[in-house]
């Protein structure tokens, strides 16, 4: 990750928490300046503007915590089910970000169901990953990655406004992955506990 990138992040979730505890003008005033720094830096090494990252970062009040990503893998005939992103048409397993209220396990086999057509039941937790620190960060904001592992029960492949296509793959045969999502780690994770019932989880 590039050090500007680090150094902003850590202002900004410093800003946030900081905000969400201020008890003085004083202090919400340092702390939206500092926030407004954040910005600045990473304005100028993206495309993004001052004004959008601004608006984003004070979407995200309260104590700064880390974001969830759930994705389901779904293998069936020894073979991994694959969505492809309308985004950057590009392949990962089903998944994407927990929603507040909702129970990690019911918000995959959700996922899974909207973006692949299948339904699905959990049967197993195979990782837990810092989707941050694999080369590419997932995005601004820090974020954990929950990988579970599916049965199917129902339903048939279908495409959806998230995604363009979807299928089976072998896991020697991939498609371009959107690595951001699903990389090669963590499809080396899932065919290794297709291997060993007993593989406890893997974890950062």
């Amino acid at each position: 990750m590039p050090q500007w990138l680090e150094w902003a992040r850590e202002i900004q979730g410093l800003c946030q928490t900081g905000l969400a505890f201020a008890s003085t003008d004083y202090e919400t005033q340092r702390y939206t300046r500092l926030n407004e720094i954040a910005a600045e830096i990473v304005a100028s090494q993206t495309n993004e503007t001052r004004e959008a990252l601004v608006e984003n970062f004070s979407a995200q009040p309260g104590y700064a915590t880390a974001k969830i990503d759930v994705r389901g893998a779904v293998v069936r005939d020894g073979r991994i089910l694959l969505v492809q992103d309308r985004r950057d048409q590009k392949w990962c397993m089903p998944g994407g970000w927990a929603d507040v209220g909702d129970i990690p396990s019911e918000m995959v086999a959700r996922e899974v169901w909207e973006e692949s057509g299948f339904e699905v039941v959990p049967r197993k937790v195979l990782a837990v990953y810092d989707a941050n620190r694999g080369g590419t960060p997932l995005e601004f904001f820090h974020a954990y990655k929950i990988i579970f592992l599916c049965e199917i029960t129902g339903g048939e492949a279908r495409s959806s406004d998230e995604t363009m296509d979807v299928g089976f793959f072998s896991f020697d045969e991939l498609p371009q992955l959107s690595w951001q999502r699903t990389n090669e780690k963590h499809l080396a994770e899932v065919r290794a506990h297709l291997s060993d019932d007993c593989r406890p989880a893997a974890f950062d």
